[in-house]
């Protein structure tokens, strides 16, 4: 939309779109360097995005909690262990060095004037250990947890952590919480005892709200960054979408049509507007444009409200793209009943389990990072053998070891307690052998048999002869210590046997607006798009092939920092 002199309804220096990390570290940026007329605009009736329901992790090697840890890395080590992950042409290499050189920074910035805080995670692998450079842990950092009561109203209005890193739906815990939850490894008892017993005692505070006020992961990022905009009184406005931008005579963005409270409001934007508006994983039509097939707006565990507004309103200037075809993948568990999708992570991993295609056969690492395992799905996917759905397999010990996505464990979820209806959609199966329990699901009962005979062998030899499961670091992050010679590979062997249906999903888009190292939106015809700043998943990947977690919300802060300084004229 072109600018019409003397039409704005509102004004401000610099307009942020969107609430997710980049979006609130952007305007926390921007203020701090000088410029403090921002204003936050969210299209949904809740702020933090897909971040706040997110593991809240983010990689960057080098930070100050991994120093303080007494962790060794370097920039040339980082560099060299993206050079062998990241396919040549795909990222440009001044973008990967700014990301590295830049993102300690933003977070020593954010650390030393904000409530950001951090912390190491010292046994968090790279997502590829078995390359060069690689690090076992101490490059991703993840949030310290926080009270949610220091938000007050706020609070109200926050997006929760999604409900598979919550107990119950109510008490949040962290990432390296989980690792031991879900496992059910040595000490599990005791963690689940502890957080219970401090929310149900918390008696003030269950009172207003049944959910924990300990917040983690991804919520507690963003909550701290939502409390560092309270004490600089820096304005959110929720259910306010973007409709359009607005660019003056030389094609300069200068605004954007917001609606609000359902009246269009123009906002002017005198030093630019920064998107941060999420991927267009919800936006069937943009998948079927874009995505490798089988694609369905269903299986994304992205917030429904990521629909590629930024994308759209970017291309509509002539800005190019980049991995416009990639998404964030990661297999999703579609619970009848529930809205969202779970991730499929580390139900995979464990010993004594298996995940098989409707051939009835395995075509793929089950214990490797889920963007990489869902890679394989697509290459081995086809019409005559479809590997979307697939079907995790595993047997009654392992129900009875491990938490398994809504199927929690056996003492947690008795066999009778599950719902008819996750039957009938062939979401779960349960039969007395292997090939009863195949027919159930409709895959080849033959092939069955004969994966998970293989899968016996290779438990006991401890050895994988088929895809190497177990044998780097990152496969045995979510196995079983307590199973020997391999903590991945345990036999299937105890009837009952279960299968649960896992669909190629993800939890966002990775392709979207080209941009530059100061995140300025770069133009078909090769220039800049003057005014037009872009950060997270509606800007293309830095990280397109997921090194390590958090490879998503690190690039998003970081060329969020990026964009501020350019905007304000910031000198480190």
């Amino acid at each position: 939309m072109k600018n019409e002199q003397s039409q704005w309804d509102h004004h401000v220096d610099v307009l942020v779109v969107g609430s997710g990390n980049g979006a609130l570290t952007s305007a926390l940026c921007c203020y701090e360097m000088g410029t403090k007329d921002v204003l936050v605009v969210e299209k949904a009736e809740k702020y933090g995005g897909t971040s706040s329901m997110s593991g809240g992790g983010l990689w960057i090697p080098g930070n100050r909690y991994a120093k303080a840890a007494g962790a060794q890395d370097s920039f040339e080590e980082a560099k060299e262990y993206l050079q062998h992950t990241i396919p040549d042409g795909d990222v440009p290499e001044e973008m990967i060095d700014t990301y590295l050189r830049n993102g300690p920074k933003m977070i020593d910035f954010l650390h030393e004037r904000t409530q950001i805080r951090y912390r190491s995670l010292e046994h968090y692998p790279d997502y590829y250990t078995d390359l060069p450079g690689a690090r076992e842990g101490h490059r991703s950092i993840e949030p310290e947890p926080v009270d949610a009561a220091l938000l007050g109203e706020d609070f109200k209005t926050l997006a929760l952590s999604h409900h598979m890193m919550r107990l119950f739906g109510c008490v949040h815990f962290t990432q390296v919480e989980a690792a031991i939850l879900t496992a059910r490894v040595k000490g599990w008892l005791g963690l689940t005892f502890k957080l219970l017993l401090n929310w149900l005692i918390d008696i003030p505070w269950m009172l207003k709200s049944r959910i924990a006020r300990r917040l983690c992961t991804g919520s507690a990022g963003i909550a701290r960054l939502r409390l560092s905009m309270q004490e600089r009184n820096i304005p959110l406005w929720l259910n306010s979408p973007m409709r359009e931008l607005i660019t003056d005579a030389d094609g300069r963005v200068v605004g954007a049509l917001i609606e609000r409270q359902g009246k269009k409001v123009r906002v002017q934007a005198r030093k630019g507007v920064i998107l941060a508006s999420g991927g267009f994983e919800q936006n069937q039509a943009l998948r079927e444009k874009y995505l490798p097939k089988p694609t369905n707006t269903a299986w994304s565990a992205a917030v429904k409200t990521n629909t590629g507004d930024g994308l759209q309103e970017g291309l509509k200037l002539g800005a190019s793209t980049r991995l416009i075809n990639n998404a964030w993948w990661c297999t999703t568990l579609c619970t009848p009943g529930e809205a969202v999708p779970r991730l499929s992570i580390m139900e995979k991993s464990f010993p004594g389990s298996c995940v098989v295609n409707a051939n009835g056969k395995r075509f793929a690492n089950e214990s490797q990072n889920y963007m990489a395992f869902q890679k394989e799905l697509f290459k081995a996917h086809s019409d005559d053998v479809p590997c979307a759905p697939a079907y995790h397999i595993f047997d009654s010990r392992f129900r009875r070891s491990y938490l398994t996505g809504p199927l929690m464990t056996k003492d947690i979820k008795p066999d009778w307690t599950i719902p008819k209806a996750w039957y009938e959609q062939k979401f779960v199966a349960k039969a007395g052998t292997v090939g009863a329990l195949a027919e159930q699901i409709g895959i080849d009962a033959a092939n069955l048999e004969d994966t998970v005979a293989k899968m016996n062998q290779y438990a006991e030899t401890g050895k994988d002869l088929e895809f190497q499961r177990g044998d780097v670091a990152y496969d045995r992050y979510y196995g079983d210590p307590t199973i020997k010679p391999n903590p991945c590979l345990a036999p299937i062997a105890e009837a009952p046997f279960y299968a649960m249906r896992i669909d190629a999903g993800d939890f966002g888009t990775q392709g979207g607006l080209a941009t530059n190292p100061n995140a300025q939106v770069q133009a078909e015809d090769g220039g800049v798009i003057d005014g037009l700043y872009a950060v997270g998943n509606c800007s293309a990947a830095v990280l397109p092939t997921y090194p390590g977690p958090g490879s998503t919300l690190g690039p998003a802060m970081t060329f969020a920092y990026q964009a501020a300084k350019h905007i304000t004229g910031y000198q480190e």
